[in-house]
Order: C-alpha cells, then sequence, then structure tokens
C-alpha cells in the first residue's frame, strides 16, 4: 500500500493566497501605470535562454548563481557517456536586462531607437534562501536603449521617485558612477585590482569600517586602504544638499591628479541629481537622495551611472530597487554603439516592506463586495438576473451556490471579507426589494432593487 506524498514546494519558492495576490497585483499595477506613464511598452521573454546568452555577463559570483538546465534525451546521454562536463546549454533567466538586450539584437532591425520598454517577469536564482532573498521571485524592469543622453537617468530617477510615492513609501536613492568608482580606484593605485576593490567596498554599509580591515587582509596596499578610508568618511554618508561640499572635495582631489575617468564620472553625477532637484515632491512619503562613492551595483556590465534605493522603514535592509547604464552589453551579442540605461525594481521585497509596515490600502481592488445569500431555486434564479445587473455596473459580486443554512453563508462572507449580503427571500421576492446587511456593523436595510446600485456605490 503506497503511503500518501507529502505535499511540499522548492526551498526559495512560494504559493500565493488570493489575499496575498490581491497585494501583489497593487504592486504591479502601480509599477505599470508609472511606466506607462513615462512611454514604456511592455515586452516579454522566453523563462529560459541559452546557457551562452547569460554567462559571462554577470561577474564571478552572478555566473554560480545561474539555474542551469541539464540537456535531455540523446543530448544528455551522448555528454555523460563522453564525460562532457558541460551538460547543460540552457539556463532559466537570471535577470531581465541581459534577455532584453539579446531581443534588442535579434530584432533590431524593426525596433525605433531610442527604444523603451518594460518587463515585470519572474527570474530565478540558485541562491540560499532567507528573508527577503528567494529563488524565485519578480522583477519589474524599465530600460531606455539607443541613446546616451544622461537626460534618461534623470527621467528613470524621477521614475522611480513616483512610484514610490504612490506606494506610500519612505526611501533612500543612492546615486554613484562606475567612471567615478574607477577613478577611485585609480587615485587610490589599485587599478589593477580595480573589480575586486570595488566589490568589497560595496559591503561597507553593511558591515561598516571593518571592510577596511578585509582590504588589508586581502593584501590591498596598507596607503591605498588609509586614503580610502578618509576619503570614504568625507563623502559616504548624508544627502545630496548637505554634502555638496565633501562632493567637491572628492573632485578636487580628482583635478589635482588628472583623473580625468574619475572628474568624468561626478560630472555626470552631479548633472542627475542637480537635474532632479526641482522636480522631487515636497509632500508625501519621506525621500532622500545621496551620492555615495562605495556604491557598486556588483554586475560587470553596468558603465556609467549606477543606482540603489533601500527602504527608510522596516526591517528589510537590502535593496529594493536598483539599476544603471550599460555601454557594451549588445555589444556582446554583435551590435555596437547601442548604449542603454535601466532600473528594476524588486516586487517581492517590496511586498515584505509594504507587509511589515502596513502599507498596503486597506480595501484592494478585485474582491468581491456583495455577495447574494442563496434561499433556493426560484429564489437564485431571481438573483441571478440582479447579479448581472450589478456585474454590469463594475461592482464585484457572487451568489452563494447552495441553498443552505444562512449562518454557513454568513460565515463563508465573513471569512472572505465581503461587506454586503443581499438576502432576497420569500418576502423580498413579493415586494420586489432587497434586505442589504452591512457584515460589519451587523445592520440591515430594505431598499428597491432599483436602488440597489446606488446603495452600494
Amino acid at each position: 500500500m503506497n503511503m500518501a506524498q507529502k505535499p511540499s514546494i522548492p526551498k526559495g519558492t512560494r504559493d500565493f493566497s488570493p489575499q496575498e495576490m490581491l497585494r501583489r497585483k497593487y504592486i504591479f499595477n502601480t509599477i505599470e501605470r508609472v511606466f506607462q506613464k513615462y512611454g514604456f511598452l511592455p515586452l516579454e521573454t522566453p523563462a529560459m535562454e541559452n546557457l551562452e546568452t547569460l554567462t559571462g555577463k554577470y561577474g564571478e559570483e552572478g555566473d554560480r548563481l545561474i539555474f542551469k538546465i541539464l540537456k535531455r534525451g540523446a543530448d544528455l546521454d551522448r555528454a555523460v557517456q563522453e564525460g562532457s562536463k558541460s551538460l547543460a546549454a540552457e539556463a532559466l533567466r537570471y535577470d531581465l536586462t541581459v534577455p532584453f538586450a539579446r531581443y534588442v539584437v535579434q530584432n533590431q532591425h524593426e525596433i525605433t531607437f531610442p527604444f523603451k520598454r518594460y518587463q515585470i517577469q519572474p527570474v530565478w536564482r540558485a541562491d540560499r534562501p532567507q528573508k527577503g532573498r528567494y529563488r524565485e521571485f519578480y522583477q519589474c524592469d524599465a530600460d531606455v536603449i539607443g541613446s546616451k543622453s544622461l537626460l534618461n537617468e534623470v527621467d528613470l530617477v524621477l521614475l522611480i521617485v513616483e512610484v514610490f510615492q504612490a506606494l506610500n513609501l519612505n526611501v533612500k536613492i543612492m546615486v554613484n558612477n562606475r567612471k567615478a568608482l574607477f577613478g577611485f580606484a585609480q587615485y587610490l593605485g589599485v587599478e589593477d585590482r580595480a573589480v575586486e576593490f570595488i566589490t568589497k567596498l560595496d559591503k561597507q554599509d553593511k558591515i561598516g569600517d571593518r571592510i577596511f580591515d578585509e582590504l588589508l587582509d586581502e593584501e590591498f596596499p596598507a596607503s591605498a586602504v588609509e586614503k580610502a578610508r578618509m576619503i570614504l568618511s568625507e563623502s559616504i554618508l548624508g544627502d545630496y544638499e548637505s554634502r555638496v561640499g565633501r562632493f567637491d572635495y572628492l573632485m578636487e582631489l580628482f583635478v589635482q591628479n588628472t583623473n580625468d575617468l574619475g572628474r568624468e564620472g561626478l560630472q555626470e553625477v552631479r548633472f542627475v541629481l542637480d537635474s532632479i532637484k526641482p522636480h522631487l515632491p515636497r509632500t508625501g512619503p519621506g525621500l532622500t537622495t545621496e551620492f555615495n562613492i562605495a556604491l557598486a551595483r556588483g554586475l560587470d556590465y553596468y558603465t556609467g551611472a549606477i543606482f540603489e534605493v533601500k527602504a527608510l522603514e522596516g526591517s528589510l535592509q537590502s535593496s529594493i530597487c536598483g539599476g544603471g547604464r550599460y555601454d557594451d552589453l549588445t555589444g556582446i551579442f554583435g551590435l555596437k554603439n547601442m548604449s542603454g540605461v535601466g532600473i528594476s525594481f524588486g516586487a517581492d521585497r517590496i511586498y515584505d516592506v509594504l507587509l511589515e509596515t502596513g502599507k498596503f490600502p486597506a480595501e484592494l481592488g478585485g474582491s468581491t463586495k456583495l455577495l447574494f445569500a442563496n434561499f433556493g431555486e426560484a429564489e437564485a434564479m431571481h438573483c441571478l438576473r440582479l447579479l448581472r445587473t450589478v456585474r454590469e455596473a463594475g461592482i464585484p459580486a457572487e451568489l452563494y451556490p447552495d441553498a443552505v443554512k444562512m449562518a454557513k453563508q454568513f460565515k463563508y462572507a465573513d471569512d472572505k471579507g465581503i461587506p454586503y449580503v443581499a438576502i432576497i427571500g420569500e418576502n423580498e421576492l413579493k415586494q420586489g426589494i432587497v434586505t442589504v446587511k452591512d457584515m460589519k456593523s451587523g445592520e440591515q436595510k430594505a431598499v428597491e432593487q432599483d436602488a440597489l446600485i446606488d446603495l452600494l456605490r
């Protein structure tokens, strides 16, 4: 006799209840409305890509987190027999940006440039599951490709601001530039290990000054580490408005050392921050903008501006939005000189913050507003006609399918959070009325059937 199998799902994945899905839809719909408002068009790409499309685009750590798909059938058998180390030829999407670049190259002759697209789709990473970190999660991306103008960066930062204002979240938007970072490494004399150095610096906001001990342990020159410690104490913290002098201090260091790359990066940061300043909201949720010279955004394909957003409320310390400019991504697929810039909202992390802070609206669209009670076949047939009228008026409604005791039907409405129950029994049928019960207060009110919709509204 077979034992019943205990149902389970893979670690790092989740089921979503109807209530959770309503909350998720609220996030997706809010972000999508702003995307469309800013002129972005929808796009979807396959869940899987050729493995060679994804590898080498995310850095060594990112490549390790790609979910590879085993070859199948004869191809797998042949690879095993030959002792091949390459048992996979495809992989699940790691992000939405690289598939987007692949799409642009494949469809370059049908696209109008600059091309503005958005995608809201799941991605997968072979990561260790923990709070705020999942193996399957959604990203909400917006990218502009085919233009080098910094006005695109300005527009994307304003888009970020508008999304989090709409979600009623207090956030910190950090801005930096990869050119400034590489210029920083050059100034410190560690340009030969710039990527390694920059990646380490990116951990400074998580582990504080211990990062400098780690740099020394990694055998970076002590003089370079001390210079970095001094400069970060001057410029890493505080909003842009109150730290202009320290920003200028870093700029002066680059000027004195004829560090053209670093100076160019800082000038781009200043343009973006100065341009958004007049357009930032004066009311609503809290918002700060920071220049953060230690911000690196670990992905290898960024070449210019980089952005990262963190919530200023709740316990989640991870990024909930990020992005940047990439000048060479399509070049990997054979299309040169096609610069792009994009951002990605982490919908799952945003969900966690909204839930923890109680920022979801009390009522979310899509849930039933009115339940017609079922007293029997004759009454149910009458309710079906009214049900159609109510639904055509845009009010979500349903009819309880079985003629059971009213206590059970009222419990159903309570459990589902349905605010009103329409009662049409024998007496209501004769009089042409509807008795409407407010499930919260318990009050009942009899109205003419024609007045039902006005009452609900």
